[in-house]
């Protein structure tokens, strides 16, 4: 196996930007630096920055049948399939499966969205109906009053029709939280533009049962069987 696939199977990274630890020279094989297009034997000791590093494992009749991971988003980068599109997200995690992402984060947006390989399971995630949670963490460019917390959770009319009932909390005197059930273009922006306010920045922390957590921005990992089970309808789809 390449050495930068088997680094990307660990989830630390992508294989672009494993080839660019490598040529830093903070990877080694056996204690060994490593160089581009070194290949590994799954008994070989890998090593990123003096830390062990081990591919994920195949579990035989237990294997995922696709991949789902949980990317910390940066702002810059577009949540399209489309090559053709510069900065798109595919092409950033750089995968060796193909992947689509699940749902959407505005390309000024950061924070967590999840991408998986099951193309099929993508719009059963996201139907309306399933009402899933979604958390973000807001920065306005003004200071956040209770009157504005309360018309942001009682609802605002965006794209024609009013936003569900939401959660909302002060976090800082120009920051808040928002708990959102739906997923509409640019849902958060137009909401507080409703009230005279701007968003300044603007982070999703949690999806359903998966937190961003110590996720680095740029960074991905795969989900974990728990958070599957949260996420997915029936384990046959994994």
């Amino acid at each position: 196996m390449r050495l930068n696939k088997y680094i990307s199977d660990s989830g630390l990274c992508s294989r672009r930007e494993a080839d660019a630890l490598i040529a830093q020279g903070r990877v080694t094989v056996n204690g060994v630096p490593a160089e581009i297009g070194t290949t590994v034997a799954q008994d070989d000791a890998v090593g990123v920055d003096g830390q062990a590093i081990r591919a994920r494992p195949s579990r035989g009749a237990a294997a995922r049948r696709h991949v789902y991971i949980a990317l910390n988003k940066p702002v810059g980068i577009t949540c399209t399939t489309e090559h053709a599109v510069k900065g798109n997200i595919v092409d950033f995690v750089d995968h060796a499966e193909r992947i689509f992402p699940i749902g959407r984060l505005d390309k000024d947006s950061e924070g967590l969205i999840l991408l998986t390989s099951n193309g099929d399971i993508v719009n059963e995630i996201l139907r309306a109906e399933n009402a899933h949670e979604k958390e973000y963490l807001v920065g306005v460019n003004r200071p956040v009053t209770p009157a504005f917390l309360a018309g942001m959770a009682r609802g605002v009319r965006v794209h024609g029709q009013m936003t569900r009932p939401c959660t909302t909390r002060r976090i800082a005197k120009f920051g808040f939280s928002i708990v959102l059930t739906q997923g509409l273009n640019r849902q958060i922006r137009l909401m507080a533009e409703a009230f005279d306010y701007r968003v300044t920045q603007l982070r999703r922390v949690r999806i359903v049962n998966i937190r961003l957590g110590a996720l680095r921005v740029g960074q991905w990992r795969n989900l974990t069987d728990a958070e599957l089970r949260g996420l997915l309808p029936q384990r046959s789809a994994w």
